[in-house]
């Protein structure tokens, strides 16, 4: 398995049509091991950028690019076309549920309860077989009734997941600008001010996915494009004032069903 980065040209996008080719053929046919490796192989980039997330916990990246790349074989071979959901959905938790299952094998930072442990190793198959099923990465609350556990353990079961393992602020750790070895606390930065607007994402980064894509789309270029209401406008051929009211609604409908879930 090559270890170099694809060009941007080369995409995990759409790759389901190569899926449906993969389960026409005859286990025993040789073309199928050729197209399996050829799947892998385009996703390669979708592994590094999942393990990349997790440098920086105190593993090599190595070796989490390692583990990311077992847990792209794990989602090819497991992929179900027919299900008709998208590929990507079900790679990406399959992915990163391997790569946290490797800093769960390894050891734990701080002191866990028994019971959001537990809960936390099924949270990984859970939220594979969900991400099957729904074509999309689940919900907290759907994690929850997957398992039959209660919301509030699988939210802690969820931060736990980030208590593996913790680095000494003195240990060394590579500059951005010339690599130099510094101690970890010299390379830390100032609180960044915006931190809080992360959580508010990924609460609402799976309803966005839901929205039609008109609504999606103008979210989409306003606030992760920084385009103008009026560049908007002039892209979507609308006036301006129809742009204001299509942002205002999806908003709303997006602050009520983050607050619900």
């Amino acid at each position: 398995m090559p270890g170099e980065s694809r060009s941007p040209g080369d995409s995990y996008d759409n790759i389901e049509p190569l899926f449906e080719k993969v389960a026409a053929l005859d286990s025993e046919d040789p073309r199928r091991e050729a197209l399996r490796d050829e799947l892998i192989e385009r996703c390669l980039p979708l592994a590094e950028h999942i393990a990349r997330r997790f440098a920086g916990r105190g593993e090599a990246f190595d070796d989490l690019l390692q583990v990311a790349r077992l847990g792209l074989v794990h989602a090819t071979d497991r992929f179900d076309i027919d299900r008709g959901s998208s590929f990507l959905a079900f790679a990406v938790p399959t992915i990163m549920g391997e790569v946290r299952r490797h800093f769960r094998d390894n050891t734990w930072a701080v002191r866990v309860p028994r019971r959001v442990k537990e809960i936390q190793l099924t949270i990984g198959p859970a939220v594979e077989a969900l991400a099957q099923r729904l074509g999309r990465i689940p919900k907290a609350r759907e994690i929850a009734a997957e398992l039959e556990v209660d919301l509030v353990e699988v939210t802690q079961a969820l931060i736990a997941g980030n208590a593996y393992q913790s680095s000494s602020i003195d240990a060394l750790a590579g500059d951005d600008n010339d690599n130099a070895l510094l101690p970890l606390l010299e390379s830390l930065g100032a609180e960044e001010s915006s931190y809080h607007l992360v959580e508010d994402f990924m609460a609402v980064k799976p309803l966005i996915a839901e929205l039609p894509e008109r609504e999606r789309r103008v979210l989409i270029m306003r606030f992760f494009e920084s385009k103008t209401q009026n560049q908007i406008a002039e892209y979507l051929g609308v006036s301006q004032m129809h742009v204001s009211r299509i942002l205002s609604r999806t908003l709303k409908v997006l602050r009520e069903q983050a607050l619900r879930d």
